[in-house]
């Protein structure tokens, strides 16, 4: 299996997203990623534009999911946007 570690953008079957799960934990069958989509109707610091690939994408925070890690292909990092993705993470939780 890859080595994923957190804020890595993967592909899962054709879908782009971004790894949230620490890569602290020990590896598991399942990896925890937000989707990143081109149109999604975006909330003020819920949902932070991600740019990959010289475009913008979207991150889908309520659309938080795990998948199975053989489904998943590393494509890029967000690592320069940890700010965003973790506070994007703290809104969905508290709601603030």
């Amino acid at each position: 299996m890859e080595e994923l570690e957190t804020y890595d953008i993967v592909s899962v079957r054709d879908q782009l997203a971004v790894v949230i799960e620490s890569d602290l934990l020990p590896p598991d069958d399942a990896i925890v990623v937000i989707p990143l989509f081109r149109d999604y109707p975006a909330i003020t610091k819920l949902n932070p534009t991600i740019g990959f690939c010289d475009d913008a994408f979207v991150l889908a925070t309520r659309m938080i999911a795990s998948v199975r890690r053989n489904t998943v292909k590393k494509v890029g990092t967000a690592r320069g946007q940890r700010d965003e993705i973790t506070r994007a993470i703290d809104i969905l939780m508290s709601g603030v």
